[in-house]
C-alpha cells in the first residue's frame, strides 16, 4: 500500500470534501526503554488548539509513540481529514507499509511471529478507519514547533512518574 492510498475515505465515511480538516501532531518519550513513559499531542482545528497528554508507569518509547496517536485520533469528535504528523519512523511505516501485510498475515510479521503491541496497533486501525488519515513525517527535536512541544510534554508526563514533578 502505498501512502497516498491511505487518503481514500474509509468504507462507510463521508466523502473528504464533507470533512472538517484537523491537525494532529505526536510524540512519545521514556526514560528507559523500558521505564517510565510519557506521549503527547496537539490538536488544531482552525484556531483552536488542544494540548493532550498522560503517562504509563513501565512502557517503552515504541508504545508511547503510538499511543499518542491513539489517544489524538480518540480526542476528534467526528471523522476528520486529518493531517498526523510524527517524527517516529515506527509509528510512520507502521501504518503507511507494515499494517496492511499484518493484517493480511492475521497480525504476524513476515517471520510468522506476533506482531509487537498488537494492541495499540488494532487500536490505532480502529481509530484510523473513522477519519481519513494523511501522513507526514518530521524530524524529531528539530524546528518544528508543535513537534517541539509534544517532546516537552511527553519528556515532562515521563518525569512526573520518579519525581512527582510536572
Amino acid at each position: 500500500m502505498k501512502q497516498g492510498d491511505l487518503l481514500a475515505p474509509p468504507p462507510g465515511a463521508e466523502p473528504a470534501r464533507n470533512l472538517k480538516p484537523a491537525t494532529l501532531v505526536t510524540d512519545g518519550a521514556c526514560l528507559g526503554n523500558p521505564g517510565p513513559g510519557g506521549w503527547a499531542c496537539i490538536l488544531r482545528y482552525k484556531d483552536q488548539t488542544k494540548e493532550i497528554f498522560g503517562s504509563q508507569p513501565h512502557t517503552t518509547n515504541n508504545r508511547m509513540e503510538l499511543t499518542a496517536v491513539i489517544e489524538g485520533l480518540r480526542a476528534l469528535k467526528q471523522p476528520c481529514r486529518v493531517r498526523i504528523l510524527t517524527d517516529s519512523q515506527y509509528v510512520m511505516k507502521g501504518v503507511t507499509e507494515w499494517m496492511p501485510r499484518w493484517k493480511r498475515r492475521g497480525w504476524r510479521t513476515a517471520t510468522g511471529a506476533p506482531v509487537l503491541n498488537r494492541e495499540l496497533w488494532t487500536a490505532l486501525d480502529e481509530e484510523l478507519d473513522r477519519h481519513t488519515p494523511d501522513w507526514e513525517w518530521v524530524k524529531g527535536h528539530a524546528d518544528h514547533q508543535d513537534n517541539n512541544r509534544c517532546d516537552e510534554l511527553a519528556s515532562r508526563a515521563a518525569q512526573f512518574q520518579t519525581s512527582g514533578k510536572a
